[in-house]
């Protein structure tokens, strides 16, 4: 009997120690576990739950389950025909092997760097095989719209067809055969061959995020952009000049058509006037004709007499009144 309590005594306290060792451990949700023992992988978990390890002797290392980002730095690179640009690309990627990830990378740290080293190589491989326009580009869809230039302050819809006629640009683009979307399902393609095998890594999608152009293609753009806008606002001053020319026309004939109006209102009103003259002096004459006479003369000397500077005679009929008798 006392050999038995003293048995399960002892039993008792290993299984205390035991229990204090940490023999179980938990896998969470998202989680997956690779289990080592002296090294060498000898389990791993990917379901949730209370699992078990031999203390002491086991080591469990931990991965997350879930889909992880990769966010990767903008690299400057030349395309197929050496115009260089800058790439943004973002790519998630998810651990589906652990255990070849374990024996390979053995820590996220050195996973994500090794998956930087496949992607970038990539990214740079692909776009230099291609051209511009593919990159940047997913469809043809540019060249089946239809730009239309909106004019305005015009007198009539001829005149706003011509405007727009003068100020129309070509934007024919030329056509892309794999676009930016295909592209980036290349470099998926691609960077998985290697990291699937060799590291146990699955990379669900490669996007190219952004792609910016390097400062002397940037100034290519801008000079082209310049360049049409140049020509828009040239049709637009040879249509105002040509506006300006009309308008001065149509002045011009207004002008004219008014003064020749006015020129034979004028005209009109002076021969009422001449004729209400003649009439008036037709009807002093009658009424006392030597008057008349002595009135029209004086007021010839008026006119005359302080325009003559030298006088050698005076023994003219025209100087006649200014020697008659006051009685006469």
């Amino acid at each position: 009997m006392k050999k038995l309590v003293t048995t399960l005594v002892v039993v008792g306290v290993l299984l205390i120690i035991f229990l204090l060792l940490g023999p179980f451990y938990v896998v969470h949700e998202g989680e997956q576990t690779v289990t080592t023992r002296f090294g060498k992988i000898v389990n791993n978990e990917t379901e949730a739950g209370l699992k078990f390890k031999i203390p002491l002797v086991d080591t469990v290392i931990r991965y997350p389950q879930k889909i992880l980002s990769w966010d990767g730095e903008p690299q400057r690179i030349p395309t197929k025909e050496n115009q260089f640009i800058w790439v943004d690309t973002t790519a998630r990627w998810q651990i589906t092997n652990p255990s070849l990830f374990y024996e390979s990378v053995n820590t996220l740290l050195v996973g994500s760097s090794r998956l930087s080293d496949i992607i970038n190589s990539t990214i740079r491989t692909i776009i230099s095989e291609n051209f511009l326009n593919e990159a940047v580009r997913s469809t043809n869809d540019i060249n089946l719209i239809t730009l239309v230039e909106q004019v305005q302050n015009v007198e009539n819809l001829e005149d706003a067809d011509q405007l727009r006629n003068l100020t129309s640009t070509s934007a024919k683009q030329e056509t892309i055969q794999i676009g930016r979307e295909n592209l980036s399902q290349r470099m998926l393609e691609i960077a998985s061959r290697s990291t699937e095998q060799e590291f146990g890594i699955k990379i669900i999608d490669i996007v190219i995020r952004q792609i910016r152009y390097s400062d002397d293609l940037t100034q290519s753009v801008y000079q082209r952009m310049i360049k049409e806008r140049n020509q828009i606002a040239e049709a637009y001053r040879s249509y105002g000049q040509g506006q300006h020319a009309k308008w001065l026309g149509k002045t011009e004939n207004d002008k004219k058509n008014i003064i020749s109006q006015a020129y034979a209102e004028s005209e009109k009103i002076k021969g009422i006037a001449d004729a209400r003259a003649t009439n008036i002096y037709a009807d002093a004459y009658e009424a006392d004709p030597e008057f008349f006479t002595l009135w029209r003369t004086l007021e010839s000397y008026k006119k005359t007499i302080p325009q003559l500077e030298k006088i050698f005679s005076t023994d003219m009929v025209y100087f006649n009144k200014l020697y008659s008798p006051l009685d006469e």
